[in-house]
């Protein structure tokens, strides 16, 4: 028991993913709003006012109702943080917004509907995470594999007048993909492989000194 209480009380809660896990709060309040404010959280169909510029980014944010916000967040919470580790932050959250930016754009230019949602990331982040080995000159097969049965399977339905943006969801897998091959050459860092019986190197430790004492002072 006393064990069990030694581990119990090293665990805490960490903020591992801070852009996933910010993106997901910031919809549920999104989705708290009232209907009055959520036409600055989606893509209009043409530009009408700063709500349809503002919506090119925002669109993501905004939801039809709690059951699409959390089709969409379950696969962002369970993919993005491994994108996020190995990627960065704010690679990642660059990722986000290029790819909404450029669903925003192509609802304007190829639909007539208001764009909500952010399925197009869900897609971008599936592809993405379907090229974690990709290497330069080479196409993985799972990269394949998902292309075939998500892209493909939005390609056909793209003919079905279902209330869903098959365009958004094209649009965020093609975007996975090129930004799977712009980084194929970035790898994460490894560890450096040691002999054995090689002596491990020296390192210096610093002591820091603690600082001086400072006064305490949508429409």
């Amino acid at each position: 028991m006393v064990a069990f209480d030694n581990v119990s009380s090293k665990l805490r809660i960490t903020y591992n993913a801070p852009v996933v896990l910010t993106f997901a709060v910031a919809a549920v309040i999104v989705q708290l709003l009232p209907d009055s404010m959520k036409l600055w959280f989606a893509a209009w169909p043409d530009f009408h006012g700063i709500r349809s510029y503002v919506g090119l980014i925002s669109h993501p944010l905004g939801h039809a109702n709690w059951d699409h916000l959390l089709g969409n967040f379950a696969m962002i919470l369970l993919i993005g943080p491994i994108l996020e580790e190995r990627h960065g932050s704010f690679s990642l959250l660059m990722m986000c917004l290029i790819t909404a930016l450029v669903t925003g754009l192509f609802n304007v230019m190829f639909m007539n509907t208001f764009l909500i949602g952010a399925s197009g990331i869900v897609f971008m982040m599936i592809v993405l995470a379907s090229m974690a080995n990709i290497r330069q000159r080479e196409i993985p097969l799972t990269f394949i594999a998902v292309a075939f049965l998500y892209l493909g399977r939005e390609a056909v339905a793209a003919f079905k007048d279902d209330q869903v943006s098959q365009m958004a969801h094209l649009v965020g897998g093609a975007a996975g993909a090129a930004f799977g091959f712009v980084t194929a050459g970035v790898r994460a860092p490894r560890a450096v492989a040691r002999k054995p019986g090689a002596a491990l190197p020296q390192t210096k430790a610093v002591v820091a000194k603690p600082p001086a004492k400072a006064s305490s002072s949508l429409k």
